[in-house]
């Protein structure tokens, strides 16, 4: 009835081999010293803007063959962008082995501590959900949407900035990604409640992401962890401030009371959400490759294709600085 997975090795495999917990590493941000006019990256392609303050498609460069300044300048130029969907790459076809290196120029790979990962791959992070899966049927006779704006894992102490995720299988329309500038999330604040936002800290916890795979019958490769970072933090190559706070992992605002912390954080994922002017629609089609910075964005996928298609997308996530903020100024 369905045809079989295009890369049946990146079919999702679980394993209980057990993960130590991350330790502390310094981070390189290759989009610091990169050229801005970006003559390695772009040299024969074609930018597209998706909209007036984020995204971009490019055509005509291929990822895979970039230099070590090529790749510099895709750290910065996805930084400015915030996401960039790069059309008909060879990733897909190239070993996983390659796939991960040119990853990890930007940065040591996360291990998923609950996802599937191809067999003996543990680094890549699969999004698969196969022809014969019924749960987006069963999902919505509890839920509404499917919306569930997130940052990757950001209960990490250093989550990830430059990240890759590349189309393996997907449905002929539908399941597209949304995407958020979290930058311009921040500007749009006034400038009094941007400033009274600086200072402050939030937890964020994977231990309900791992009671949850739990609960299901699934895996958990490593110790569930939280960490506390700035609501607002500063990016490494660009400066800017972004808002650093999604309602999957963030859970309370330090140093105030349940009732505070739960109205301001509700108040910022409302904002977030609400905001259509700083977001992005990306589509996917066979040869995609998006790049997006997790550091200033927010995200989150789209159920609503029924017509029984393997969607299925493999997930490369650097690790990057651990979150700061800057001081405070009042043109931020």
């Amino acid at each position: 009835k369905h045809p079989p997975a295009s890369y049946p090795n990146y079919l999702p495999y679980w394993t209980d081999e057990k993960h130590p917990a991350y330790e502390p590493f310094e981070a390189t941000e290759h989009g610091k010293d990169a050229d801005s006019r970006f003559p390695n990256l772009l040299k024969g392609g074609e930018v597209k803007e998706i909209t007036g303050n984020i995204g971009a498609e490019v055509s005509g460069v291929q990822l895979s063959k970039l230099s070590d300044a090529g790749k510099d300048e895709l750290a910065l130029f996805v930084a400015k962008h915030k996401v960039v969907a790069f059309r008909a790459q060879d990733f897909a076809d190239l070993s996983i082995d390659e796939a991960l290196k040119l990853a990890e120029y930007f940065g040591p790979s996360h291990i998923h501590p609950a996802s599937g990962a191809p067999k003996g791959y543990p680094k890549v992070h699969l999004v698969h959900r196969s022809a014969d899966d019924t749960t987006v049927q069963d999902f919505f006779q509890e839920r509404t949407n499917s919306i569930t704006w997130h940052s990757d894992v950001t209960y990490e102490m250093q989550p990830p900035g430059t990240t890759f995720l590349y189309l393996l299988d997907g449905p002929a329309a539908g399941g597209d990604t949304l995407f958020a500038n979290m930058a311009v999330a921040y500007q749009r604040l006034s400038p009094a409640f941007r400033q009274r936002l600086h200072g402050l800290k939030a937890v964020h916890s994977g231990h309900e992401q791992a009671a949850a795979a739990l609960a299901r019958g699934s895996i958990v490769r490593r110790e569930p962890v939280a960490n506390v970072h700035p609501i607002v933090r500063t990016h490494p190559a660009t400066g800017e401030k972004a808002l650093f706070v999604n309602p999957q992992f963030t859970r309370r605002i330090v140093g105030l009371k349940k009732e505070e912390s739960d109205m301001l954080l509700d108040f910022l994922y409302k904002h977030i959400a609400l905001g259509a002017d700083f977001q992005a629609r990306v589509k996917w089609e066979k040869g995609t490759v998006v790049v997006w910075d997790n550091r200033v964005t927010a995200h989150s996928a789209i159920l609503d294709w029924q017509d029984g298609s393997r969607r299925h997308l493999a997930r490369l996530t650097p690790r990057a600085e651990r979150p700061y903020e800057t001081e405070f100024e009042g043109d931020d």
